[in-house]
C-alpha cells in the first residue's frame, strides 16, 4: 500500500481542489453552490489526477525519462516497487472509476440533453489526455503540450465546468479566476520540468524548459506568476465591494518566494517549491474566496 500511495503522489491532489474550489468559491458568491455537484466534482478531478499520475509512472518509465539520472523523487515503475503489468492494471481500474464518478456526476446535475452530451465528451477527452501524456507512440507530453494540457484542464474546465454544473450560466468574467487557476496549476508543472530538464532532454522528453532552455524557462515561470495575479486581482476590481477584497494581496509573498528559488536554486534543490507552489495555488483561492465573500 505504501507503494501504491508512493504512486499516486498525493502531494499534487491540491491542484484537484484548487480548481473545483474555485468553481465553488464563484457559484457561492452567485448563490448557486451545491454541496453535493461540488463533492461529485473533486471526486472525479481526484480520481482523473490519480489516474494522470499512474499513467505518468508508466509512460515515463518506458521512454526512459524516468532513470538514476533523474533529479526528482524515484518512481514505482522505475524502482521496480510495482511492476509494468500491475500499473497497467492499475491505470485501466482508474481509468473506470473515472468514468463511473463522471456518469454520476453529470446525471446528477440536472443538465439539458446537450449539456450531457457536453460534458460527456468532455469526460472522456480528460481520461484520454490523461492517459496519453507520456503513453502512445506519440506522447504529447514529450512534444511540450503539456502545460496547455494543464492550463485547459485544471483551468478553464475545471473552474468554468463546476461553476456550471452548479449555477446552468457562465460569463466571460469567470474566465478571470479560471486563467490564474490554470496558470497556477501551469506553474507547477514548470517546476516539475526544470527540476528535471537535463533528464528529460536526454530521454527525448521535449518539455518547455527543454525547448527554450532553463533562463528562459524561468521568466516564463515569473510571467505565469505574474499573470495569474493580475488576473485574479481584475476579477476582485470588477466586483469591488469592500477593502476585504485587499486581502488578496497577501498572497504575493507566497508568489515571490517560489519566484525567487526557482531563478536562485540549484536544480537538486527545486523539489521542495514545487509542493510550495501546490500549497501556494490552494492558498491563493482560499484567500480568493474569503476576499470575495
Amino acid at each position: 500500500m505504501r507503494h501504491w500511495l508512493k504512486a499516486f503522489r498525493l502531494r499534487t491532489l491540491p491542484l484537484a481542489f484548487s480548481s473545483i474550489g474555485m468553481g465553488a468559491i464563484l457559484a457561492a458568491s452567485q448563490g448557486g453552490f451545491d454541496l453535493k455537484i461540488v463533492l461529485l466534482c473533486l471526486a472525479t478531478t481526484i480520481v482523473l489526477q490519480i489516474l494522470s499520475n499512474l499513467a505518468n509512472d508508466y509512460g515515463d518509465t518506458i521512454h526512459g525519462a524516468d532513470s538514476v539520472e533523474r533529479v526528482g523523487p524515484s518512481r514505482t515503475v522505475q524502482d521496480g516497487q510495482i511492476s509494468l503489468p500491475q500499473m497497467k492494471i492499475a491505470i485501466s481500474i482508474a481509468c473506470v472509476l473515472s468514468l463511473v464518478f463522471g456518469l454520476i456526476l453529470v446525471f446528477s446535475s440536472g443538465l439539458s440533453a446537450t449539456a450531457i452530451y457536453v460534458f460527456l465528451g468532455l469526460g472522456l477527452v480528460a481520461i484520454v489526455a490523461a492517459v496519453l501524456y507520456t503513453n502512445g507512440k506519440l506522447p504529447y507530453g514529450y512534444m511540450g503540450l503539456g502545460d496547455i494540457s494543464v492550463f485547459v484542464f485544471f483551468g478553464l474546465i475545471g473552474v468554468l465546468g463546476t461553476y456550471y454544473l452548479q449555477t446552468k450560466i457562465v460569463s466571460w468574467d469567470m474566465l478571470l479566476p479560471a486563467i490564474s487557476c490554470g496558470l497556477l496549476t501551469v506553474a507547477v508543472l514548470n517546476i516539475n520540468n526544470i527540476r528535471d530538464i537535463n533528464s528529460d532532454k536526454k530521454a527525448g522528453k521535449f518539455s518547455i524548459p527543454v525547448r527554450i532552455g532553463k533562463s528562459r524557462a524561468i521568466i516564463y515561470h515569473s510571467t505565469l506568476l505574474i499573470i495569474a495575479f493580475v488576473c485574479g486581482a481584475v476579477y476582485m476590481y470588477m466586483h469591488y465591494e469592500s477593502l476585504q477584497q485587499l486581502l488578496l494581496l497577501l498572497v504575493v509573498p507566497l508568489l515571490y518566494i517560489n519566484g525567487r528559488a526557482i531563478s536562485t536554486k540549484p536544480l537538486d534543490q527545486l523539489d521542495p517549491y514545487l509542493k510550495q507552489m501546490a500549497l501556494t495555488n490552494i492558498a491563493f483561492v482560499l484567500v480568493f474566496g474569503i476576499s470575495l465573500m
